[in-house]
């Protein structure tokens, strides 16, 4: 069985990695330097896995959408955004029936983070292409969910580590993320997301439904689409 994993060099990335290994997977570990994931030629060769785990991500590191810059907001849709679909695409092209697929999203991409609005709305985006795309890809086989970690110790939060700490705020180790995608990776269902919180184990979180339509005739129903 062969899984590749994006953003590898990372604490999330590695941890993952080394659990897929356990699992007896044979790993594609890549990061930046041997697959930009925002350049979809870069997609174009990669050999057939079984399961892959779209990792690769970053932060813009400002909370002012004022003072945002061009060069931040380009930088996180070519990873989070854009590297995630290229990714989808490319592994629906082909993977065999009876794969799967991780990504990973975050906590911000169910609730938001007004410390890095953008970033929530990378993952707000990455949510719902999960459990949009997954019927499609169910029907050729193929399983998608996304894993919703809290706030995981690594170099990413360097900057707020001490006053989180100070706070007595948890945090997640990177492994609890990769316990996260193995349950995924094992689940008989798709087009989930998982909630990854400390001292929890990984659950599905189950979406409110929004109030329908009260015409009569067809009080409640859904889009046809």
């Amino acid at each position: 069985m062969k899984a590749l994993v994006t953003g590898a060099a990372g604490g999330i990335g590695g941890a993952i990695v080394r659990r897929l290994e356990q699992e007896g997977y044979e790993v594609l570990a890549t990061d930046v330097a041997e697959l930009d994931v925002s350049d979809p030629a870069a997609w174009e060769d990669l050999p057939q896995v079984d399961v892959a785990c779209l990792n690769a991500g970053v932060v813009t590191g400002t909370s002012s959408i004022a003072e945002l810059t061009n060069e931040q907001y380009r930088r996180i849709l070519g990873a989070n955004v854009d590297g995630v679909v290229y990714g989808v695409r490319a592994l629906a092209r082909t993977m065999a029936p009876g794969s799967r697929i991780v990504v990973t999203a975050s906590l911000g991409g169910l609730v938001g983070i007004p410390s890095d609005p953008i970033y929530s709305a990378t993952k707000h985006f990455v949510v719902g292409l999960v459990r949009s795309i997954a019927p499609e890809l169910a029907g050729r086989g193929i399983a998608i969910d996304a894993v919703c970690p809290g706030i995981v110790d690594t170099t990413m939060i360097a900057d707020s580590r001490a006053a989180l700490e100070g706070a007595g705020f948890p945090l997640l180790a990177p492994d609890d993320v990769a316990e996260a995608v193995v349950a995924a990776l094992g689940d008989d269902e798709t087009g989930q997301a998982w909630v990854v919180q400390p001292g929890r184990e990984p659950l599905k979180y189950r979406f409110p439904g929004v109030p329908g339509p009260r015409v009569p005739g067809a009080e409640g129903v859904t889009p046809p689409l």
